[in-house]
């Protein structure tokens, strides 16, 4: 335990208090059993970290972080652990990386009916299941999808802006005075580009300079290790899965022709629908259906993105198509903002928000002639700085989180 201990101090005094995300208040840390789900590199274990540091008094034994992938589970479980952790009075166990603890879910379903006073946070890839066969935990264990940085909190790290996020509802009811607000403290058009290149992933702040490689990296890992681990993506296979992402990347979101991605990528047709669906799951890019509710397993997708833009930026061979820039960006950041995000259907918008609100997503030039008879549409449009009516600049929805 004092190996642990040392580690967990070292940890603590290390992570960088100066910003700390918005997302920490969405968490009920006070469950007895919490996990922190997201891709690789949104920072999850900084955040888990941020949150002892804010709350626990330096060297209080009461609390303790640990990795899962450590050289300490060599020799002890999740189960030897917990035991010795609560008999020297420990309550508060954060375990990251857990989905790297073979079947980590029944020693903590394990832990969790043992040991009452004991809160458990863990974290994990976007990949994992609750629920895995093994042990039931859906009734007790409260999930969290951490996603990547928005525009907003781009801005705070990058200039130092404090703005607070905006709903949706407040943004269409006055987009006007929001947008005066926001010109009022910076030119937004002049950073926008920069978010959507590289302002997604936090570690953009650590690492400059190796920005886009570090992000390869990351896709390569969850394809190489965690869609081979936790979907049984056949090892010989990730080259195929990767050439099917690099062709999405270069797709315009209205091509979605499985057909034509299957002989591309030299995979079968259902395959192609089963990798999609697993590329989704990692979120590496993002299906849309104009009815979630009638969805079946390995249907076809009326329209298919990059997760976000940054990967769109390091996986394009060359400079991705504005328009699926545009909209890759405002599906990106509606659905981690927790809105439903649904395609409008052919000839009447881009996007069907929340199942009431229809949002076409263009050019400073867009019109709203794709939107007539939609009583509840606007349009996002790039490259304006001012709202009009039901016209309301692009940039502005990266304010939702």
């Amino acid at each position: 335990m004092e190996s642990l201990f040392k580690r967990h101090d070292a940890y603590i005094s290390r992570v960088p208090m100066k910003y700390i995300r918005d997302f920490m208040q969405r968490v009920n840390w006070d469950s007895r059993l919490v996990i922190i789900r997201g891709p690789k590199g949104v920072g999850k274990s900084t955040m888990m970290q941020q949150y002892i540091k804010k709350n626990f008094p330096t060297g209080d034994r009461h609390v303790l972080y640990c990795s899962a992938d450590t050289n300490y589970f060599a020799a002890h479980s999740l189960l030897d652990l917990a035991e010795n952790f609560v008999k020297i009075g420990g309550r508060w166990l954060f375990i990251d990386e857990i989905h790297k603890y073979p079947g980590w879910s029944r020693e903590i379903k394990e832990i969790y009916d043992l040991y009452s006073e004991l809160h458990i946070v863990l974290s994990g890839s976007s990949l994992i299941q609750i629920n895995d066969g093994q042990a039931d935990l859906s009734r007790r264990i409260m999930p969290y999808d951490m996603p990547g940085l928005s525009l907003r909190e781009f801005l705070h790290l990058d200039l130092g802006l404090d703005i607070n996020p905006i709903s949706l509802n407040q943004l269409l009811d006055n987009p006007a005075q929001f947008c005066i607000q926001i010109t009022s403290l910076c030119h937004p058009l002049e950073h926008f580009n920069r978010y959507l290149q590289f302002g997604y992933y936090p570690f953009y702040f650590e690492q400059k300079q190796e920005y886009y490689d570090k992000l390869e990296n990351t896709v390569n890992y969850i394809i190489d290790v965690e869609l081979t681990k936790y979907r049984s993506l056949d090892v010989g296979y990730t080259r195929q899965v990767k050439a099917l992402l690099h062709i999405i990347s270069q797709m315009t979101p209205y091509e979605v022709d499985i057909a034509k991605l299957s002989k591309a990528s030299g995979i079968s047709r259902l395959s192609t629908l089963k990798y999609i669906t697993h590329l989704e799951e990692a979120c590496l890019i993002r299906r849309l259906f104009t009815d979630l509710k009638r969805v079946t397993d390995l249907q076809k997708p009326d329209k298919m993105y990059l997760d976000n833009t940054n990967l769109l930026y390091t996986l394009s061979p060359g400079k991705p198509e504005i328009g699926t820039v545009r909209e890759t960006f405002f599906a990106n950041q509606l659905a981690s903002a927790g809105h439903t995000v649904e395609y409008a259907g052919y000839k009447s918008g881009d996007f069907c928000i929340d199942d009431n609100t229809v949002i076409e997503v263009g050019g400073a030039d867009k019109g709203f002639s794709q939107l007539a008879g939609q009583e509840h549409s606007f349009v996002a449009a790039d490259d304006i700085d001012s709202a009009y009516i039901r016209k309301i600049p692009l940039w502005a929805f990266g304010f939702l989180y």
